[in-house]
């Protein structure tokens, strides 16, 4: 039994959301950013970029967080913010070039995650929550919401369609072309049929935030021992959330890129390589996996298509089928020598939403020695790895829609 609450989201004005909200700080370049800074009196990025009022921008730790809170406040106290009257649920859509996602920004429930309602595909680092934790006991408020995910449910759908029918509270394209439209919901039966509905649903998986989730958690915890009068209600029990159907979501791949052979020539690796793959060297052709289980690499200027000789690998457990875990136990530790693939400076990361050329020319441009491709990882993949209770290897799935920061805020210490 899944549990939303509503809430006053603290927001943008309808005249200034185009100008407020931003995508996640961490996603522009350096020059970029400054350009938004230097030209956008109003963009959310001055709030959690607060030392450029005072031309320094390497503030850091508690201080910075103080400062971040200092700024929100600014923005509120100018009326670039407002706070919602009532508690409310925001039905939000983001339509793209590509695809249409459609769900509810609600707040969920730090229990939930604790008692196992809401799940968890992949692993977190302790440095980083605790981090983030910090954060928002210094800031008090969460901008970004997490993204979870939930099976198909007509009764959720048949009230964001129902809302989407009406004129939108926000309606605005950002600078990257994606449309976005925000409802406010209101309504007290619309409210008690949605939290009606989500109480139906077992699970609630996160496709996207599990730091920020964790964090909300040991914040919740904190505070509850801080507190002599916890009752489980007060705001810091819970964290902002947009809840998306599963058969929106959008998953892409990860491209693995390797900076060395271990010491091993091209021919020597691709020796290696045959003990547990058949391999077809496909020359300057374009090669993409069209199956599970088959993979394809880019090494010294040519295309080669790898496929598992199932015969020399043993299937032990759902996650040993993932192909993302293959090629860590068939390649990239016993013949690469990378043994931990989250933090070993050796490998990097980049999600695939191209036509798959960017495994050639970051190769080719002498920065690495061989990459690797796969077929992106399916939801269905996923849950049956998160409901045997195993964890993804980092960086198996790029999922989206990635969301906008600001939008609506959620105020964790009031």
């Amino acid at each position: 039994m899944a549990k939303i609450k509503p809430f006053k989201a603290v927001r943008p004005t309808r005249d200034k959301v185009a100008l407020v909200s931003s995508k996640s700080y961490e996603t522009y370049p350096e020059d970029e950013l400054n350009a938004k800074l230097a030209f956008n009196p109003f963009t959310f990025l001055h709030v959690v970029n607060p030392g450029y009022k005072y031309h320094k921008q390497d503030v850091t730790g508690e201080q910075r967080f103080k400062l971040v809170h200092n700024r929100y406040l600014e923005f509120k106290e100018n009326e670039v913010f407002t706070e919602e009257e009532t508690p409310s649920l925001y039905v939000y859509q983001k339509i793209t070039n590509s695809h249409s996602f459609s769900g509810i920004i609600a707040a969920t429930s730090t229990e939930d995650y604790h008692n196992d309602v809401i799940k968890i595909h992949e692993r977190t680092l302790r440095k980083r929550e605790l981090l983030f934790e910090n954060y928002l006991k210094n800031t008090g408020f969460n901008a970004e919401p997490v993204l979870l995910t939930y099976p198909e449910n007509t009764t959720v759908k048949s009230i964001i369609d129902k809302y989407k029918t009406q004129r939108a509270e926000y309606e605005f394209t950002s600078n990257d072309k994606d449309l976005h439209l925000l409802w406010v919901v209101k309504d007290q039966n619309d409210i008690d049929t949605l939290r009606n509905a989500f109480e139906q649903i077992d699970t609630l998986y996160i496709a996207d935030g599990h730091h920020r989730t964790t964090s909300s958690c040991i914040l919740a915890k904190n505070l509850a021992k801080e507190n002599p009068n916890h009752n489980g209600t007060e705001d810091y029990n819970f964290f902002m959330s947009y809840l998306l159907s599963d058969d929106q979501l959008s998953i892409y791949e990860f491209n693995r890129f390797i900076k060395d052979l271990n010491g091993l020539s091209p021919d020597e690796f691709l020796m290696e390589l045959d003990t547990y793959f058949r391999i077809e060297n496909r020359g300057q052709e374009l090669y993409k996996p069209k199956e599970k289980h088959h993979f394809s690499m880019y090494l010294k200027g040519e295309f080669y298509a790898l496929y598992l000789r199932k015969s020399a690998y043993e299937f032990t457990d759902e996650l040993s089928e993932l192909d993302a875990e293959i090629l860590f136990k068939t390649v990239l530790k016993p013949i690469l020598g990378i043994d931990d693939i989250r933090n070993d400076s050796k490998i990097i990361y980049s999600q695939d939403k191209s036509d798959g050329l960017e495994l050639k020319t970051k190769v080719d441009s002498g920065d690495f020695k061989v990459s690797f491709g796969m077929l992106p990882t399916s939801i269905d993949e996923i849950k049956t790895i998160v409901d045997k209770g195993l964890v993804m290897p980092p960086k198996t799935t790029y999922i989206e829609p990635k969301l906008r920061s600001a939008l609506t805020i959620y105020e964790i210490l009031k």
